[in-house]
Order: C-alpha cells, then sequence, then structure tokens
C-alpha cells in the first residue's frame, strides 16, 4: 500500500507568509559561498545540505491522506477531507488509470477536517463514486449542511459524483482490505482508523489526547495497536503544552513516542501540526522527539515527520 500526505496541519490552514519566506531566503544566502555556484554540480550539493526547515516545508493544509492499493489503483482510501483534499482532488484525475471510486473516512467532523470537501473537484464528476463512512448517524447532515447558503454558494446536491453514506457499525471490507476503527479521547469525539491488507498495517489517530487507558495491555488495545508496522500519530503540543491545555484533545510528541514504544509499533509519524509552528520549530520537535527515543533508550521506533508530498510504501 502506498500512503500520501495531502495535508497534516491542525486547527486551520497556515500558509507560509511573505515575511517567513524571505528569512529563509535570508538565511539561505549567508551559507551560500562562490565555491557552491562553480557548477551545477556545486550547486546541487548545496542545496541538497540545506537543513529541511530551509529547503522546502512541511505544508499548510489541513488533514488529508489518501492509501493506495498496488491492485486496485482506481480505488483511493481517503482519511478525512481538510483543506488537503483539494490538493489530492487535483493530483489524482491526471494519474493513470484515472481513479473513479473514493472511499472517504472520517476521523471527526471538526471543521479543519472536513472544510476541503467542497473543493474537491472528483466530487463534481458523474463518473466518479464516493462512499463516505464515519460512526456518526448525522454524517450526511452534517456535511450538507456546510454547503448551504450562507455559507457556500454550491449545495452538495450540485456534485455530480455518485455517492453513498455509511455509518460504521463493523469492519469494513473492501476487496483484499480490511477497515477498523476505534474511538478515541477528544472533545466530540474522534476515531481511528487500522487498515490491514493481511501484510502490514496502518493506523490512523489523529486528534487524539492519549491517556493510561490507550497504554493498557488490554486484549482490545494488543488487537488494534501491537506490532502496527506506521502510525500517524496526533504530536500537537509540546509536553509543557500538553498539561497547558488539558482535555483540548491532542497529545505531547514524548507521550507519542511513549505510546508507540509501547506498542511496539516500527514507525510513527508525527502529525497534525499546530499552526503556530514554523518549519523550523517542527523539524526542532522531530529531532527533540528522537533524542528523547535514545535517552529512553527505544530501540526499532523509527520516526518521522508528516509533511506535504511525503509517501510511504508498505
Amino acid at each position: 500500500m502506498l500512503i500520501r500526505f495531502w495535508g497534516v496541519r491542525g486547527s486551520l490552514p497556515s500558509p507560509q507568509l511573505p515575511s517567513q519566506i524571505k528569512s529563509k531566503i535570508s538565511s539561505i544566502l549567508e551559507r551560500l559561498t562562490p565555491a557552491d555556484l562553480e557548477s551545477p554540480e556545486s550547486r546541487e550539493r548545496f542545496l541538497s545540505g540545506l537543513p529541511p526547515w530551509l529547503f522546502g516545508t512541511v505544508g499548510g493544509n489541513t488533514t488529508c491522506l489518501s492509501v493506495t492499493v498496488e491492485d486496485k489503483p482506481q480505488e483511493i482510501i481517503v482519511f478525512d477531507a481538510g483543506s488537503g483534499l483539494r490538493e489530492l482532488g487535483i493530483s489524482f484525475p491526471k494519474e493513470r488509470p484515472k481513479p473513479d471510486h473514493y472511499h472517504v473516512f472520517f476521523s471527526h467532523v471538526h471543521w479543519d477536517h472536513i472544510m476541503g470537501l467542497p473543493f474537491f473537484n472528483p466530487a463534481y464528476d458523474p463518473s466518479v463514486s464516493i462512499d463516505f463512512y464515519s460512526p456518526r448517524t448525522d454524517l450526511e447532515k452534517i456535511l450538507r449542511d456546510q454547503m448551504v447558503s450562507p455559507y457556500f454558494p454550491v449545495s452538495m446536491d450540485t456534485m455530480g459524483s455518485k455517492k453513498d453514506f455509511h455509518v460504521l457499525e463493523k469492519n469494513v471490507i473492501l476487496d483484499t482490505i480490511t477497515v477498523s476503527w476505534r474511538k478515541m479521547s477528544h472533545p466530540g469525539d474522534s476515531y481511528s482508523y487500522q487498515i490491514n491488507d493481511g501484510r502490514r498495517r496502518f493506523i490512523f489517530a489523529t486528534d487524539t489526547a492519549l491517556s493510561a487507558e490507550d497504554f493498557m495491555k488490554t486484549p482490545e488495545n494488543i488487537e488494534y495497536f501491537q506490532g502496527a508496522d506506521v502510525i500517524v500519530m496526533d504530536c500537537q503540543y509540546t509536553l509543557g503544552e500538553a498539561i497547558e491545555k488539558y482535555n483540548w484533545g491532542h497529545s505531547a510528541f514524548s507521550l507519542a513516542v511513549d505510546f508507540a514504544a509501547n506498542w511496539g509499533i516500527k514507525h510513527m509519524v508525527m502529525f497534525h501540526h499546530d499552526p503556530t509552528y514554523n518549519d523550523r520549530k517542527l523539524f526542532n520537535n522531530l529531532q527533540s522527539a528522537r533524542w528523547y527515543t535514545e535517552r529512553m533508550n527505544i530501540k526499532g521506533l523509527q520516526l518521522s515527520l508528516a509533511m506535504e508530498g511525503l509517501e510511504i510504501r508498505l
């Protein structure tokens, strides 16, 4: 399976400010020497040696991931419909074969997780089918209500795609893929999802305030979390911020590291970035999380930072 990241921010979109771009350019120029400009090769070496927070950006769109299974490239599994869904909708129709069936699973319906749907181009294509999934019984009403006057000028009825809404009561079987779900701790409720193709397991767990119950070795926890290959995990705060913002429904990255280590998860992707964090702060958090794994002698856990355009193949 191929996991792709289209939106990685939490709360609201946070595009790069002109002042931030100017600051990056200034920092790059300060590092530049005449030798770096001598040839195309030297310029490439210079660029490849820049820290990632300078050369590129984490991205400013809100939550949206896609999962593609190699033998079913025309069917796309989507997690959440934040503003990143617009980018997904622009990209996928250009691929061949062109995807014509989307399965969209919602962690919850806070605005940053549904705001991209009105701008999802495939939803207006009559040749496309979209299945929406949530444990909520009122999902269809909520999605329709954000597309009514005066909030939005185009109603969901103008979307030409074939749309079906499913209230989750049991696991979803999509050919060789099983999608299971689990309620997490977040104001208004949030749900994580697990994809299992019989060989690899992927967990999407955004908007989660980890608690002692999540670490308990219950049969349900063991079956869901133990030994997962990849988890995309809410890491919005530092520990100090998580204490200050108790009950806001998000986790500290150090606690998320403890959680992944507790369950023997192989790879954790730090996700749902605070909109006030710039790229340098986010990469500093990644460095701090890696330092924490070393200090706590945690072995076998790979850590990554969620960025728009990141791809993970399992």
